[in-house]
């Protein structure tokens, strides 16, 4: 059997072992978990992306030069349908 170590700061340590106790595992587990679900997924088992920047200061910038806009939409309707599409 291989062991796998990993350096983390000890406040994360603290908090992932009190997260994972209230699951009813160790971590030890939860990274055996985490593994075997990589392996089943082919690849990490959650979206790894950056986060879209959705600030007031971008939505401006996007609708003055007219980027990441939808529609126009020929009524109230179809932009609240839109909306919801995700």
């Amino acid at each position: 059997m291989a062991t796998v170590q990993i350096r983390i700061d000890d406040a994360l340590k603290s908090r992932i072992d009190e997260l994972y106790s209230t699951l009813g595992l160790d971590t030890t587990t939860a990274v055996r978990m985490f593994f075997m679900a990589s392996l089943e997924h082919d690849g990490i088992p959650f979206d790894v992306r950056h986060t879209p920047d959705y600030s007031l200061q971008t939505a401006i910038r996007d609708s003055r030069g007219r980027t990441n806009l939808h529609g126009p939409y020929a009524t109230a309707h179809d932009a609240v349908s839109a909306m919801l599409e995700d």
